[in-house]
């Protein structure tokens, strides 16, 4: 039994405690997490499909994590897990998890599945039910993306790391950003400095250059930085997978009025829009302070982005590049809870900004330090 590098074993008892207790509500016997990010949280480790994998939580019994046996030592490494049942890189999983769950009795169990997990494909979930022909299949739901939306004191204290490295990094990465300059070049300072202050090596965010007014998420392009030009940059840094966030824009030469103007009054709306992040708030309400503020300043004729969403945990060979399991639009019912932590991100007029915030008991807090508006080198 391995033993994860940041979190205890206290921490995730407490996790698998709050697991079980969905489980019981959803009466299962065993469940089962393929999503990277799911069975990370749950075990500790995650690994990519090249290879079908998963963690399965019994009820009563001992879990165990089901993997290509290239992968079980490393997996062991992390896991609090000690079962590891394996299979050959080119024998069939399905079978292999059939025999396992036999082996351990629950072959003919009702088993728990999140239906929308990206893991299970149509084919995949067939040869379940055909190899399990005893179980009952029932939907669960994204069970561990609900859980992890209230973070523990260890994962802010992650989070607020992973801040600090996106504060310093961005401030780098826009410092080479200069008549002659190029972008491959603050995209390098950017991983460089994740790296170097204890990030993971991940690939740094969005960072593109232009002209225009609307070149939010664009490809890193290698011609030469020019006096005028614009250099949006969203970095991304992780520790342990844990990622915050934040985005700005750094001007090459003297701003344009109507740049500088729309990088104010986004400021101030996002201000707004941040102080009323307080337990209680509903979604809708705190991102209507900067969707119905943005338009009615005349800096977009309409918002049909959402303008913020949920951070946390992100696996290395996920599909998703974001955490949408709460995201900031106007029909979001939901109300923001004590632990949460958004990234709120707005741009219009050519400005764009964004912060990582923690909801706490007494009101939002800043995890992103940088100064609020446009980034000037003249």
């Amino acid at each position: 039994m391995g033993a994860h590098p940041y979190f205890t074993r206290a921490e995730f008892d407490a996790r698998l405690a709050r697991l079980k207790a969905r489980m019981r509500a959803a009466e299962v016997d065993v469940a089962l997490f393929d999503e990277i990010e799911a069975m990370t949280w749950v075990s500790g480790f995650g690994s990519s499909a090249n290879r079908w994998r998963c963690v399965a939580i019994p009820l009563e019994g001992e879990p165990f994590f089901l993997i290509r046996a290239l992968d079980a030592s490393v997996c062991a490494q992390r896991t609090w897990i000690s079962d590891i049942p394996t299979f050959r890189d080119w024998e069939d999983p399905i079978p292999a998890l059939a025999s396992a769950l036999r082996a351990r009795g629950l072959d003919k169990a009702r088993i728990g599945l999140d239906y929308d997990s990206y893991g299970t494909s149509l084919s995949r979930f067939a040869a379940m039910q055909a190899a399990l022909p005893g179980a009952a299949f029932v939907n669960i739901g994204a069970v561990v993306a609900e859980l992890r939306l209230i973070k523990s004191p260890a994962e802010i204290e992650l989070l607020r790391r992973a801040a600090a490295i996106a504060d310093e990094a961005t401030r780098r990465a826009a410092a080479v950003c200069v008549p002659g300059g190029n972008q491959r070049e603050a995209a390098k300072i950017a991983q460089m400095t994740f790296v170097e202050m204890g990030g993971d090596p991940y690939r740094p965010g969005p960072i593109t250059g232009g002209r225009g007014w609307d070149f939010l998420h664009g490809h890193l392009g290698d011609a030469p930085l020019a006096s005028g030009d614009v250099v949006h940059i969203e970095l991304t840094p992780r520790i342990y997978g844990y990622s915050s966030r934040v985005m700005r824009c750094v001007v090459l030469g003297e701003p344009e009025p109507e740049r500088q103007r729309a990088a104010e009054i986004l400021a101030e709306l996002q201000d707004r829009q941040i102080a009323a992040m307080k337990p209680g708030a509903k979604g809708s309400d705190v991102d209507a302070i900067l969707r119905d503020g943005v338009v009615k300043a005349g800096l977009r004729p309409s918002y049909d982005n959402i303008t913020g969403y949920t951070l946390g945990l992100y696996g290395d060979a996920g599909p998703r590049t974001s955490d949408f399991t709460r995201i900031l639009h106007p029909e979001a019912d939901w109300v923001m809870e004590a632990g949460m932590v958004f990234h709120i991100y707005a741009s219009a007029g050519g400005a764009a900004l964004s912060e990582s915030v923690l909801v706490t008991e007494t009101g939002p807090e800043l995890l992103t330090h940088l100064p609020r508006g446009l980034l000037v080198n003249r």
